[in-house]
C-alpha cells in the first residue's frame, strides 16, 4: 500500500487514556499510513494530546470540530479532509483499542479487487474478546436484522474497521448522508452496494476497550435499530414500487 496514499480516520471524544497508545501502535504497524484524529472538543484534553502527537509525528494530523456531533458526522468531516488532500485509500477505526492496528494488514491485503473492505467480527475466523453474551447477541441480532430488512449480504454491516477507496467515497454521494450515529456504518455499506461496488469482509479479532467509557448504550442501540427500520421499510417500499412499474 506504500504506493497509495492512505489515511486512517480516528474519531475521538474523551479518549485521553487511549489515544497516544493506539496511534503509536498504528504508526509502528503501518509505517506508510497517515493518521487523522477528528476530535469533538473532548473535555478530557484528547485534542491537546492529538496536537502534541501531530507536532512530533509528520504522519499524524488533527481536525478539531466545534461540538460533539455523532460518529457519522465526525467521519464525514474526516473523509472530506482526506478527499481534499488527495488520499487514495481512506480508512476508519476506533480510538479505544478495539480495532487492532496489527491486523490492519488483513484489510490492506483484501483491497485489490474490492471497493470497500470491512474488518468483520461475524465471518468465519472473526471473534470478539471480553464481550458479555448479551452484547454479542445484540450485535449478531442487529446484523441479522440489517441483512433481512435491507437485503444486504454483509455479515457485519455495523463494523467500524474499514478501508474505502477514494473512488468509492466519491461515488456514494456523501453529501446525501444524514445518519450521524452508529447507523452511519450500515448506511455507507448499503450505499456502496447500491452503487454496484464490491464489498469484501475479512476476519478480525475485536477487543472490548479496557480504558475509558464505551459510547455504545442501550439507548444508542435502540435508536440505531429504529432508524434502520424506518430506512429499511422505505427502501423495501421503493423496491416494490419499482417492481410494479417495471415487471419482468
Amino acid at each position: 500500500m506504500s504506493n497509495q496514499r492512505t489515511v486512517m480516520v480516528l474519531p475521538t471524544y474523551d479518549e485521553a487514556p487511549n489515544l497516544a497508545w493506539i496511534v503509536g501502535r498504528l504508526l509502528r504497524a503501518e509505517p506508510h499510513v497517515d493518521v487523522l484524529v477528528v476530535d469533538d472538543q473532548s473535555p478530557d484534553g484528547t485534542g491537546a494530546i492529538a496536537e502534541a502527537m501531530a507536532a512530533e509525528h509528520p504522519r499524524v494530523h488533527v481536525l478539531h470540530r466545534n461540538a460533539k456531533g455523532g460518529l457519522g458526522a465526525a467521519y464525514l468531516a474526516g473523509f472530506g479532509w482526506a478527499l481534499e488532500r488527495g488520499y487514495d485509500v481512506i480508512g476508519e477505526m476506533d480510538a479505544d483499542g478495539s480495532h487492532q492496528p496489527e491486523q490492519l494488514h488483513r484489510l490492506v491485503e483484501a483491497l485489490p479487487g474490492a471497493d470497500l473492505v470491512i474488518g468483520s467480527r461475524w465471518v468465519p475466523g472473526g471473534s470478539v474478546v471480553n464481550w458479555p453474551l448479551r452484547r454479542e447477541a445484540l450485535s449478531r441480532g442487529g446484523n441479522l436484522y440489517v441483512r433481512l430488512l435491507l437485503g444486504v449480504g454483509v455479515r457485519d454491516a455495523t463494523a467500524g474497521f474499514r478501508l474505502f477507496r477514494r473512488s468509492t467515497l466519491e461515488k456514494i454521494d456523501l453529501d446525501q448522508v444524514r445518519s450521524t450515529g452508529y447507523v452511519f456504518q450500515t448506511d455507507l455499506v448499503t450505499r456502496t452496494l447500491h452503487a454496484g461496488l464490491v464489498v469484501r469482509e475479512v476476519p478480525i479479532e475485536f477487543v472490548e476497550r479496557v480504558r475509558g467509557e464505551s459510547k455504545m448504550s442501550g439507548a444508542v442501540a435502540a435508536e440505531s435499530l429504529r432508524r434502520i427500520t424506518v430506512w429499511g421499510l422505505r427502501e423495501r417500499t421503493e423496491q416494490l414500487r419499482r417492481a410494479l412499474h417495471h415487471p419482468t
